[in-house]
């Protein structure tokens, strides 16, 4: 099969790899169709995270189920399924909560279950993991555009949003004006948030923001910007969505949030290593919730609006690339050229 593997900083190169097969009676084989170049893949792509050369990419897979293990009972060969960047076995403990991310049983891809960016994965605890999509969409390529951003960052958003408490009537900050942050303003606006501040640099995301529900739009930058949101908001919001993940945002978001309110956080975190200031929280009693997304929680949920019509995340792949150019993807993403890539697999 080709697969797209990391070399080094910039360096991706698709290659032929063996196709992953059935080990486990709770395995699939999945011949992936879609997937996506995501955000935090530039974090090793730039050399800023550690990643091993000659290993597989990608976490964002949708596909056709090719075969199943005897013990899979969910979904069998020929049924159009996607999956969340996190595997997870659905029945641990943590599972049973909605924190799939901390499955006991979990893994990420690549290795011997191949990467996502690949023509074919092997998926550990199938039924704990792959979200079937129904037959009469399985084809439609408008939706299937439209339910991928499932697979991580509509997920993301939406876990956001949730960590920060937001829900019908209130007033939302959005820290951030990438793939994540985007779809956590879709998100606010699904839960009813009556204001949606959205907080950014780059003037095409932030037009795609107020498309999505966003109610205003702040593009300054440091204090002004944050000056800025305090004006809108009356002092401060009390809920703050923090999609980036660098010591500026989380800082941003921190001042921008009114005493007593909460900041979701999903950014990955980078440039931390000073550590976090938390005397702003502690001083205005702010709570700090999020974490990585438990994506797969939310999927059934999410899938049903976008098929019924109700929120569409598609917008934010503003370029599609076939498989054996996936490095044009990275390097479109990594110039601010593209929100974010499709890969048609």
């Amino acid at each position: 099969m080709r697969a797209a593997v990391y070399h080094g900083p910039r360096d991706v190169r698709v290659e032929d790899l063996p196709e992953p097969e059935l080990e486990s009676p709770t395995d699939a084989i999945v011949r992936v169709t879609h997937t996506a170049v995501c955000g935090s893949d530039l974090w090793f792509y730039r050399g800023e995270s550690d990643r091993d050369p000659g290993s597989t990419v990608g976490h964002e897979p949708m596909g056709i189920v090719e075969a199943v293990g005897e013990d899979v009972r969910s979904v069998e060969p020929g049924d159009r399924v996607f999956a969340p960047f996190k595997i997870s076995c659905g029945r641990c403990e943590f599972c049973r909560t909605g924190l799939h991310t901390s499955c006991v049983n979990g893994e990420g891809w690549g290795g011997k279950n191949g990467g996502a960016q690949g023509e074919v994965i092997r998926c550990p605890h199938a039924d704990g993991t792959l979200v079937r999509v129904p037959d009469r969409y399985a084809d439609d390529e408008d939706a299937l555009r439209s339910l991928l951003p499932l697979t991580d960052v509509m997920g993301t958003g939406h876990h956001a949003v949730v960590s920060a408490g937001v829900g019908p009537g209130d007033t939302c900050v959005v820290v951030g004006d990438g793939a994540v942050g985007l779809c956590a303003v879709l998100a606010a606006r699904r839960l009813g948030a009556k204001r949606i501040v959205a907080v950014g640099h780059h003037e095409d995301r932030l037009e795609l923001a107020a498309s999505f529900g966003a109610t205003d739009i702040v593009a300054e930058r440091g204090e002004a910007g944050i000056e800025r949101i305090r004006e809108l908001t009356g002092g401060g919001a009390e809920h703050v969505a923090e999609c980036v993940g660098v010591a500026s945002s989380m800082e941003t978001a921190a001042a921008v949030c009114r005493p007593g309110g909460t900041v979701g956080y999903v950014g990955v975190p980078h440039g931390l290593d000073g550590g976090l200031d938390l005397f702003s929280f502690f001083g205005d009693n702010i709570t700090l919730r999020g974490g990585v997304a438990p994506v797969r929680a939310y999927a059934e949920e999410l899938l049903a609006d976008i098929l019924q019509g109700t929120l569409d995340p598609a917008p934010v792949f503003t370029k599609t690339v076939d498989l054996e150019n996936v490095a044009e993807g990275y390097r479109a993403m990594d110039e601010r050229e593209a929100i974010k890539v499709l890969v048609e697999v």
